[in-house]
């Protein structure tokens, strides 16, 4: 596959590094260094301050999008329209609006559209998929989430904190993931409650959001992401009838990824108890472009798709209108 990159930052260097085999043909920034310190990761990749550089190439298959949210949506859409695949970091968009905007080019260009969930391909969440999806868990009850981290000084005046740009705050940043991360376990929900609201910093955007999701079979994940959490925090329980998983860390500075499973005994009492670490290197943006490629190939959805990052932000907007 060959790849055009718009957006150089952090986020954008983690995608260049993790293309494996794949191609880079175009960095693509307003800052031409950055685009340039990306470019030089590829053999033969350009770097330009023109989107339209990689839009016009016809030997692009794959535009990474790793930009303010302000510019993911319109962006993506540029990108279908020019019959190329697109993996947009999340949350895709603003505003459901955007997203429905991205769904209707993809449609009508054929192409496929992979929403930056990495949290999907933390080998702690794949194996704790691996076990629900076997049945020993027995029927699913609820998911308890947490995920946090503290901010830095002037936080407040970053981009994030800017509702134009931003679209919210870390209830479409962080929230998101936990939303995601629940709906792969336990599917859509047809109930949300739950309040966004400013307890610490000084800005127009939530700092806390709280949550409880519940589908029609009662099922029930009860969220808390915050950027008050001073010492980085995630954790993520899954309880079952017959058990329990705890994913603890995702590395780096949120501690090193645990998950531990609870079996339930016949006599109940303490569980039998098993626990796998991951003290790596995280290789979950390498393991979700290469699933992205794996579904290009095949000619299937990739797993947190478009249609994936719309449903989160169906809740998201819910939770900011009861929060008005």
């Amino acid at each position: 596959m060959n790849i055009g990159i718009i957006g150089c930052g952090l986020i954008g260097k983690k995608r260049a590094m993790a293309l494996g085999s794949s191609n880079l043909l175009w960095a693509v920034d307003n800052d031409l260094a950055r685009a340039q310190n990306i470019a030089a990761i590829g053999e033969n990749a350009r770097a330009s301050t023109d989107t339209n550089d990689i839009f016009n190439d016809p030997k692009v298959d794959i535009v990474v999008i790793a930009t303010t949210n302000d510019y993911l949506a319109q962006l993506s859409v540029k990108a279908a329209k020019a019959k190329k695949h697109v993996l947009v970091e999340k949350p895709a968009g603003r505003n459901v609006k955007e997203i429905n905007e991205i769904i209707n080019a993809a449609r009508e260009n054929k192409v496929l559209v992979k929403v930056g969930f990495n949290h999907r391909y933390h080998p702690a969440l794949i194996k704790a998929k691996e076990i629900v999806d076997s049945g020993i868990m027995g029927r699913l009850m609820f998911i308890r989430g947490r995920y946090g981290h503290g901010g830095r000084v002037g936080y407040e005046k970053e981009w994030r904190a800017n509702p134009k740009i931003s679209g919210g705050g870390e209830l479409i940043d962080q929230g998101v993931h936990l939303i995601d991360l629940s709906r792969w376990f336990l599917g859509d929900f047809q109930k949300i409650q739950g309040y966004a609201g400013t307890y610490f910093w000084k800005m127009p955007v939530d700092d806390n959001a709280f949550l409880q999701l519940r589908n029609d079979s009662d099922q029930v994940a009860w969220l808390h992401v915050s950027c008050t959490e001073w010492k980085n925090m995630f954790s993520f329980e899954i309880y079952g009838k017959d058990g329990k998983l705890q994913i603890d860390g995702l590395g780096g500075s949120y501690g090193t990824e645990r998950l531990t499973y609870y079996r339930m005994l016949p006599e109940m009492g303490p569980p039998e108890t098993t626990t796998w670490e991951y003290p790596f290197a995280d290789k979950s943006w390498e393991r979700e472009f290469n699933e992205f490629t794996q579904a290009i190939t095949q000619g299937r959805q990739p797993c947190g798709n478009i249609v994936d990052a719309k449903e989160a932000l169906v809740i998201v907007e819910k939770i900011y209108e009861v929060s008005r």
